[in-house]
């Protein structure tokens, strides 16, 4: 009788949350280098942080890496001087990624993608997740743009939840913080009566939930396989010149990919405090339910 593998099992449930700060390559052609990488895994049931590991990466050529930073707490060509080398951490790297479910803003298109080109370019096998959630899909998709657009920095701020830093595990925890309210007001939403038909008209009466059909919505299949990941990244220098380099994030969304409309919320926008107000406390209450448990009226968040 075959014994089943309870540690292998346990690790393939849990979600490790990564984000990479890279040169931003300032001409066609120019090589992108991991100048910074950050993680946390998390349980899926409780989401509460297991372990976490951040490290500097010293690039194969420091002149990418500018004297001085564009931004407050920017990585500057000092700190990275004497910093690892990617295959001095890539043991590491490796152990934390390979056979857990990932998750990250715009990781698909972006740190995905710069992870696989780091381990192949040191000749070593590629981590392999289990499944990916990337959190600017999902919210794109389901939340809309409430906060005017789908950068972090922007759902940070309308969640007031400070300002993004870009280190790495900095925005990491700050992704899950973001991703933990937009399901809450997602969760909220459908638990209110729905207030509104056809083109945004209030009906005259109230439809209890009692009385309300609840939609269920299929979940999508967990992709198993690496090869389903996006394989290339658009950058912006594809999209013509950006007016600052550092002020507008190589990770930031394309505005093409963005909905063009604004979901309507059965509730004043006035009174978004109000209705964030119990998120915590909500949260705390669904410690022990399973991550898909508090998210099932707005969609599983493994894609």
């Amino acid at each position: 009788m075959e014994i089943p593998n309870i540690s292998s099992n346990k690790r393939s449930s849990e979600i490790v949350f990564f984000d990479l700060e890279t040169n931003v390559p300032s001409k066609p052609g120019q090589k992108f280098w991991v100048l910074e990488f950050g993680a946390m895994v998390v349980c899926s049931r409780k989401l509460v942080e297991l372990e976490s590991y951040c490290t500097l990466i010293r690039p194969g050529d420091l002149s990418v890496v500018g004297l001085k930073s564009g931004r407050i707490g920017g990585i500057t060509r000092k700190e990275v001087a004497d910093a690892p080398s990617f295959e001095q951490v890539a043991d590491k790297i490796f152990s934390i990624l390979d056979g857990r479910i990932w998750a990250g803003h715009n990781i698909q298109r972006f740190d995905c993608v710069r992870i696989k080109a780091a381990f192949a370019e040191i000749g070593r096998p590629t981590p392999v997740p289990v499944g990916i959630i990337d959190s600017l899909g999902v919210l794109t998709q389901k939340f809309g743009k409430r906060a005017g657009n789908m950068k972090m920095a922007s759902l940070a701020a309308y969640f007031d939840l400070g300002e993004q830093r870009h280190r790495s595990l900095d925005d990491v925890r700050m992704n899950l913080e973001v991703l933990k309210h937009c399901a809450t007001v997602l969760f909220l939403e459908s638990s209110l009566p729905d207030l509104s038909i056809g083109n945004c008209q209030t009906t005259s009466s109230i439809t209890t939930r009692s009385r309300s059909q609840v939609q269920n919505f299929p979940s999508s299949p967990i992709d198993n396989k690496w090869q389903n990941s996006p394989s290339s990244i658009t950058t912006r220098s594809s999209k013509g010149k950006s007016p600052c380099r550092e002020e507008t994030s190589r990770k930031s969304p394309p505005s093409t990919s963005a909905i063009g409309y604004q979901r309507a919320v059965p509730y004043a926008r006035q009174s978004l405090g109000k209705v964030t107000a119990g998120v915590r406390n909500l949260l705390c209450k669904a410690q022990n339910k399973p991550l898909n448990t508090l998210l099932k009226h707005s969609q599983t968040l493994f894609r």
